[in-house]
């Protein structure tokens, strides 16, 4: 069988078998979930958001947020294409940019689909970090959208870490998780690049000082 047969073969089985393990795996953890209150429109289906959440945290925010209308972005890569694909498992649709116009196909689908009523799902520090640090993609959205950028994190009693720029986590079966909502951020319609950048701080430590806090539950000051 060639190399492009084998890619294509296990594109389609890889990403069906992981959602099925991580239903049965995650189903299994005991979550709690904080400072939610002002999700209860976007459960009824009545308002729309951008979550935004650490690279790190991005295998066990997927399978939470599958109960929601979602659209996430997603990078060109081979890596990217399985993410796509396990995204349609559980339900989301998927905006990709490519290799050449660094994102800019990504950003137009995405701003279509939350102008649409979708909520919209962006990794804040990007596909290849540096790990915790803000970057530009949810802020674009939301000022364009008029939506508000909802930072999310999670923290857990056991878990394993993946050898990977942001040490991605993925908490252990049986495990006790805690899912933070952060307050809403809303940025005005027309931002300067200055602004652009005041914006990205607010979000970074906002992001961080909701990672800094989930995680002292556990008597840690990060994941990894």
């Amino acid at each position: 069988m060639s190399r492009g047969r084998v890619d294509k073969l296990l594109l389609r089985i890889v990403p069906k078998l992981l959602a099925w393990i991580m239903r049965l795996w995650f189903g299994t953890c005991r979550v709690t979930v904080y400072d939610d209150e002002f999700m209860e429109p976007v459960k009824r289906g009545e308002a729309n958001i951008v979550a935004s959440f650490w690279h790190y945290s991005i295998i066990f925010i997927l399978y939470y947020v599958r109960q929601h209308s979602v659209t996430i972005m997603v990078s060109a890569s081979k890596d990217g294409e399985y993410i796509a694909k396990l995204g349609e498992e559980f339900g989301y649709t998927s905006v990709r940019g490519s290799r050449n116009n660094k994102g800019v196909n990504a950003l137009k689908g995405m701003l279509r689909a939350v102008r649409e009523g979708k909520n919209g799902a962006i990794v804040a520090d990007g596909s290849q970090g540096p790990a915790r640090k803000a970057q530009a993609g949810a802020l674009l959205v939301a000022s364009k959208t008029g939506r508000p950028i909802v930072p999310m994190v999670w923290a857990g009693s056991h878990y394993f870490t993946i050898k990977s720029w942001d040490k991605t986590a993925i908490p252990k079966p049986f495990s006790k998780v805690d899912l933070y909502f952060g307050e809403p951020l809303y940025l005005p319609g027309k931002v300067s690049a200055e602004e652009l950048e005041r914006y990205r701080s607010i979000l970074e430590e906002r992001l961080n000082a909701l990672y800094a806090k989930a995680w002292l539950r556990y008597g840690k000051t990060s994941h990894a």
